[in-house]
């Protein structure tokens, strides 16, 4: 039987050698994907995806809220795919060749995934400064752009996110 490997894992050492040859040994683990959700950009934990693909054919669901888009037949398995900017109140995402789904990671043992309008890559946020905004801890770059953080264990805990009827 062939030998099993990890794409995550095959894709982190690729990164890491990269890093190594280009900093001269030191490396830092990439460990946030860079998205665009409703206009802001937000970082979120690799460990907390699974995959990141295009917007798959979806069928939709009766008597489901507005932000809930459908099912998804994803390599025989079915996942509810939902708008993340519309559930977290700013806006549907408007439909473009760059949206993209992220499904959750195994360790929830939840089929979902979630529509975000763009993926902006791997972003190493060790040396990023951390700040207040209102209630939400976000993270500056060294360019000052805000960061948000996508909690993706509090996001399947939350009441709203499990009732998707109307």
């Amino acid at each position: 039987m062939a030998k099993r490997f990890s794409l995550r894992e095959f894709q982190q050492n690729v990164l890491n050698r990269i890093q190594v040859q280009t900093s001269g040994g030191a490396v830092s683990r990439v460990s946030s994907l860079g998205l665009q959700i409703g206009g802001q950009n937000w970082l979120v934990k690799m460990e907390d995806v699974a995959e990141v693909l295009p917007m798959p054919a979806l069928t939709p669901v009766p008597l489901t809220k507005s932000w809930f888009l459908g099912l998804a037949n994803i390599r025989g398995n079915l996942y509810g795919i939902c708008d993340l900017s519309a559930f977290s109140g700013m806006g549907d995402t408007p439909r473009g060749q760059s949206n993209r789904v992220l499904l959750l990671a195994g360790k929830f043992a939840f089929n979902a995934g979630l529509l975000v309008s763009r993926v902006v890559g791997l972003r190493d946020s060790s040396a990023w400064v951390s700040t207040m905004r209102g209630m939400e801890e976000c993270l500056l770059d060294e360019k000052g752009q805000v960061w948000h953080l996508l909690d993706l264990p509090m996001l399947v805990q939350h009441n709203d996110f499990l009732q998707i009827g109307r």
